[in-house]
């Protein structure tokens, strides 16, 4: 026989009150729950468990419902630029917390030998709370421990802010002064970029940039290149309107020392241009990835191609690491002059023996302007002379008469410097050391 439903007797509730609101919800709990045989038996409990999840989705959906649309996120890959930007930034923002830092060490060896070491400490891996312009935000900056880079075997990393909606607007700006941090760092300097896989990535601390004059070559020859590197620049618009590919070849040939390299340095200096180095022996340089790095160039930058004539490897088989293979000269001549070729670029290549380069490579559309980077004229060692040691006339001439008497025809500017370097302070010594110059292996 089923039992009747248990009646509520609210008479005894309200006695076993105090009289207050409190105590008859507390005496209505025990003896509508608490006293209930059906809760008792389980049911209520299962009842009580279902309202307990149902609230805690409710909960959960809420509070996701509340994070859309009050907070907003902004990622940056370790693989966008802005992201050392930020984490510069970030290290000198006055108006931060953090509890993990990395440390970032930079080595910096001087021309006497000195060597300076500089400790930078970046936010690590971890969370970090900054406040920039008045709005709070949280950084979140995650390592992943599963996707490498493969070309440097480093973790991809990620930093995540997280800011009130309504300041969304302070992502733009906050990342405009990421940007100008990094561009005041290297203003003034030439930033060198070497590849690396297959892009390209900045190599050591930027140098300060190399005056034109410092580099002394035989009369008119810097003034002619820098002219019509210059006229070049300004000429993009007669390039496409007749339909010629937008891009300049420039050869410098000549002895070892003469100062090829260090005049293309202070040129890059000189139009405030950066350096992009790409060597072309490289094992693991292969067509393919010359194409793709000559052209993904950083914008404002100068493609050097140091030593041309030993560009062209073989195809060889060796015992440890079985066949390896370079760029071809098939592949250099498309990556210079083919259809994928670069646009809007200007490439120096340099070569002490350009009797072993190919005439192919040699014609306009890839070379466009030789020159020849010979060892030191007469006019040059004046000019050395005088820049190293100001107003010295008289010494000049008597070095110059001392320099034509051993009939020194084969020397080089690298030479002339490393004397003049070594007696800094004393022209007299330098005219004494004449003799040395006679051998081009001799170390100060």
């Amino acid at each position: 026989m089923a039992q009747a439903p248990q009646s509520i007797d609210f008479d005894k509730i309200r006695k076993a009150s105090d009289g207050s609101i409190t105590g008859m919800l507390s005496s209505g709990f025990n003896e509508i729950v608490m006293n209930n045989p059906y809760f008792a038996a389980g049911g209520g409990l299962m009842l009580l468990g279902t309202g307990l999840a149902v609230a805690r989705q409710g909960v959960m959906k809420g509070s996701g419902f509340l994070y859309r649309q009050m907070l907003v996120d902004l990622e940056i890959p370790s693989k966008d630029k802005s992201y050392l930007w930020f984490l510069e930034w970030m290290s000198r923002h006055k108006h931060r917390r953090s509890r993990h830092l990395s440390v970032e060490t930079s080595v910096v060896t001087h021309d006497n030998g000195a060597i300076t070491t500089n400790f930078s400490l970046v936010p690590g891996p971890g969370k970090h709370l900054i406040r920039y312009k008045g709005a709070f935000m949280l950084v979140n900056r995650e390592r992943s421990g599963k996707m490498l880079d493969m070309t440097s075997g480093t973790p991809f990393e990620t930093v995540t802010l997280t800011t009130l909606y309504r300041d969304r607007h302070l992502f733009n700006e906050m990342l405009r002064d990421a940007k100008n941090l990094a561009i005041k760092a290297n203003e003034g300097k030439t930033v060198i970029f070497t590849s690396w896989g297959p892009e390209w990535r900045p190599f050591g601390q930027p140098r300060s940039k190399r005056l034109l004059g410092s580099v002394i070559l035989d009369q008119g020859i810097a003034e002619d290149v820098v002219e019509d590197v210059r006229d070049f620049l300004t000429s993009g618009d007669w390039y496409h309107k007749r339909g010629i590919p937008y891009r300049r070849g420039y050869l410098l040939y000549g002895p070892p020392g003469s100062g090829k390299t260090s005049f293309i340095q202070a040129l890059a200096g000189e139009l405030d241009y950066n350096i992009c180095i790409l060597n072309l022996s490289e094992n693991n340089l292969t067509d393919d990835r010359l194409n793709h790095l000559m052209n993904h160039i950083p914008n404002r930058s100068i493609l050097l191609l140091e030593d041309v004539d030993a560009a062209f490897n073989k195809r060889e088989q060796s015992a440890e690491q079985g066949y390896t293979s370079g760029v071809t000269f098939s592949g250099l001549l498309n990556a210079l002059d083919g259809v994928a070729s670069a646009e809007e670029c200007i490439t120096f290549m340099t070569t002490n023996h350009p009797e072993r380069l190919d005439p192919a490579l040699l014609r306009p559309g890839r070379v466009d302007y030789k020159v020849l980077i010979d060892n030191a004229t007469e006019y040059q060692v004046r000019r050395m002379f005088l820049r190293f040691y100001e107003g010295e006339e008289e010494l000049c001439n008597e070095f110059l008469a001392k320099y034509r008497k051993l009939a020194l025809h084969h020397v080089s500017t690298a030479q002339l410097q490393g004397l003049f370097v070594y007696n800094k302070r004393d022209p007299k010594a330098a005219i004494e050391m004449v003799e040395t110059l006679q051998n081009p292996n001799i170390a100060f």
